[in-house]
């Protein structure tokens, strides 16, 4: 067995950053970018914008519209939305095992088996008359749902999601009251491939590798990529071969990071590679909060450099900045590259810029 490759932390940051779409060059395209990234979290929040917009505009940059994502799911069906995130249509093979063994808990199971019936109706509604919201579905359930969360009695919207996690049911698409819903064979093509399950596991293993650059080691398996150790970290970690070669020459870029992006979702990680800490505040009460609401990261080439709490007020056509907080300061070259990414943001949203100087 080979020796694991050694890291500076520097370059396993790169690997990183450069594996998330997140230095020069950007990416060309929307599609291509799903593809690199794996998938892309769908959350309506909108305290700035909604993570799927965030996430690609990060990338992209001015080019992409949030009219392009509609276009590539609703219009090309380039993109598909399942279990909270946009996927590549493309890779739908390669989720088909999972969805065959949803719903995995036998309480949902021998719900789904008691109200039969319903699902059956769901189906003969949506086939007859879909695409529609989960309020245009009448709840026929012969059992209600009984959960001590917001889903309980919802038997509409639960049947929807098991359906859906199932690939019985697709998200046809989005408008300003939420996901419509229509039957599988009308969303998804019907000529894609077969993959073996285990030719599928193996293969989106290698992609959230690529994806990621660096992961510790038992969250990746040794399957994929190669052993590595980085500097004053303990333990292996496994490293994107394809990936590490590419940061050989590194141009990093600023970017204001949405709290779902992949880059910050370890927070472990996050903390070893980069020192940097980060928590979403939204759920905290406002007076426990450090950094505010929904403080976005401030990337800054290879490093986290601070966090921006601001908020998008598109009644009023503001984009209020309430807050810059600077992980130990910034240098000149770093104050002037993200008061450029802050205004360049605010343009973009179409919104006055207030409490920024």
């Amino acid at each position: 067995m080979p020796d694991p490759l050694r890291l500076s932390r520097r370059d396993a940051r790169r690997v990183a950053v450069r594996a998330q779409l997140l230095s020069e060059p950007r990416p060309a395209a929307i599609v291509e970018t799903v593809y690199a990234l794996t998938a892309v979290p769908v959350d309506t929040t909108a305290a700035i914008m909604p993570s799927a917009d965030h996430i690609l505009y990060s990338r992209l940059g001015w080019p992409y519209q949030p009219s392009d994502l509609r276009q590539a799911v609703e219009v090309d069906r380039d993109l598909f939305e399942w279990d909270g995130y946009c996927r590549v249509m493309s890779d739908l093979p390669l989720y088909r095992a999972t969805m065959s063994r949803r719903p995995e808990y036998p309480r949902t199971r021998d719900w789904l088996v008691a109200n039969d019936e319903f699902r059956r109706g769901v189906l003969a509604r949506l086939r007859a008359e879909g695409p529609l919201h989960a309020a245009e579905i009448p709840d026929g359930a012969q059992v209600s749902w009984k959960s001590t969360g917001w889903t309980h009695s919802r038997n509409t919207t639960q049947m929807l999601e098991i359906l859906l996690s199932r690939g019985d049911v697709a998200v046809w698409g989005r408008d300003a009251k939420g996901r419509l819903f229509d039957v599988a064979e009308r969303v998804y093509p019907g000529d894609l491939p077969d993959v073996a399950d285990a030719d599928a596991a193996r293969e989106l293993a290698e992609r959230r590798l690529a994806a990621q650059g660096i992961v510790r080691a038992k969250d990746a398996g040794d399957e994929v990529g190669v052993a590595a150790v980085v500097e004053d970290t303990e333990g292996t970690w496994r490293v994107d071969a394809e990936v590490l070669s590419d940061c050989a020459v590194f141009a990093g870029r600023t970017v204001l990071v949405s709290p779902l992006d992949a880059l910050v979702a370890d927070r472990a990680r996050l903390r070893t590679l980069f020192g940097y800490e980060y928590v979403l505040e939204m759920y905290k009460p406002a007076s426990t909060r450090r950094w505010g609401y929904f403080a976005l990261p401030i990337l800054h080439g290879d490093r986290f450099v601070g966090k921006l709490d601001a908020r998008a007020d598109r009644r009023a056509g503001v984009m209020h900045v309430n807050a810059v907080h600077e992980d130990g300061g910034f240098d000149d070259e770093a104050r002037a590259a993200v008061a450029t990414e802050v205004e360049a943001l605010a343009e973009w949203l179409g919104l006055e810029l207030r409490g920024w100087e």
